[in-house]
């Protein structure tokens, strides 16, 4: 029995790039889709939102002679094209699924709505939200927790490439210790670097847990959804 009714599964575009740094890859987005299709017919509905970072960051090198707001605007772009892609892989897994964006493009995708993606969750469709918030200045962090909130998620679960909060980063120093919960104001305060500063404040003022999770454990979607302890609770 799952512990989540509704959750927000929040990806990082690099997750889409498998061990490319660049693009899609066909194998790692198939096997997510797997690992989502799954959850999705334990009777979980999900929303999902994946950034855009395999093919463009606003804040990255390659943006920083550019405009910041039309960078950011090719960031959206960015995910949307992720979003297409995940969508396709998850039609081929047997499960429908909306991409809806915050930016129209009504040949590709469905504007946002918010009470039609709460529709299509309720019926069983796997919504995938592009584009952000359609502004600039604004991460896929932020976007993840105003969508998780408009659609009153149960929680927001961001899957990285660690499995959870650590004192500091566990890829560069091998003694770094792992939190099994914490605190919103403690990652605020000690500028722990899982989330948006800005997202995080958004779940403290909303109760709106947030479990970080390592996503290249292959089943981890699954286990989170069902309430086993794994990664880090911040609440």
């Amino acid at each position: 029995m799952a512990k989540y009714q509704r959750i927000l599964l929040k990806l990082s575009g690099e997750v889409m790039a498998g061990h490319g740094s660049f693009g899609v890859d066909p194998a790692r987005v198939k096997a997510l889709a797997e690992e989502v299709s799954e959850v999705a017919r334990a009777g979980v509905q999900i929303g999902l939102v994946v950034g855009g970072g395999n093919f463009f960051r606003g804040v990255a090198a390659a943006a920083q002679h550019m405009d910041r707001v039309a960078a950011d605007h090719m960031g959206m772009l960015a995910t949307v094209i992720n979003a297409l892609a995940l969508q396709d892989a998850l039609e081929q897994q047997g499960v429908p699924t909306r991409v809806m964006t915050a930016i129209t493009m009504n040949e590709v995708a469905e504007p946002y709505i918010r009470r039609r993606a709460i529709r299509h969750l309720e019926k069983g469709r796997i919504v995938i939200f592009a584009a952000g918030t359609s502004n600039p200045y604004f991460s896929t962090d932020t976007a993840a927790t105003l969508r998780a909130l408009e659609i009153k998620a149960d929680v927001i679960a961001k899957a990285t490439r660690v499995d959870g909060v650590y004192d500091r980063d566990p890829l560069k120093f091998p003694d770094a210790v792992r939190y099994p919960e914490i605190g919103y104001l403690e990652v605020l305060a000690r500028g722990l670097a899982v989330m948006d500063a800005s997202a995080v404040a958004m779940c403290r003022d909303n109760k709106l847990p947030i479990i970080v999770f390592n996503l290249t454990t292959t089943g981890n979607i699954m286990r989170m959804s069902m309430g086993e302890p794994i990664g880090t609770t911040i609440h």
